[in-house]
């Protein structure tokens, strides 16, 4: 059986926001009843991206950002520039980091580890809102 739906997250500017709470709000319909399943999660946008990482300690965001401005920096020499140096940054990023993350589900929820959250990577500066496909298959 497959469920699937689409829905928007809160308007966030740059940096790495834990979403968790959010999937599971918008998800919680298409889980419910699932023994045993996968919760697949698509972002539709070229300037952010989806990750899994730590949740226990509050400094991972912020070094997740610092470490991902390291490697790609908004002061290269970027062709795209007509909509801003963010603008021409993000899709890098994005690319490098990923539009889908996978989540195995047991028993209706989310079957994380102990110390793991899901992740918005927000690459532009000004807030934006991003949609997500989530597809459930058990």
């Amino acid at each position: 059986m497959g469920w699937q739906k689409t829905f928007s997250l809160p308007e966030l500017s740059k940096g790495c926001h834990v979403i968790t709470d959010d999937v599971v709000n918008q998800i919680s319909d298409g889980i419910k009843d699932v023994k045993v399943g996968m919760l697949f999660l698509f972002i539709q946008h070229s300037s952010a991206a989806l990750s899994i990482s730590e949740k226990f300690d509050q400094d991972v965001p912020a070094d997740m950002e610092m470490a991902l401005d390291a490697i790609v920096p908004e002061t290269l020499q970027w062709r795209r520039t007509h909509s801003g140096k963010d603008e021409s940054v993000a899709p890098t990023k994005a690319t490098l980091v990923g539009s889908t993350v996978s989540v195995p589900i047991k028993d209706g929820s989310l079957n994380l580890g102990s110390w793991q959250d899901v992740y918005l990577l927000e690459f532009i500066h000004t807030p934006q809102t991003r949609n997500v496909v989530a597809t459930v298959l058990s």
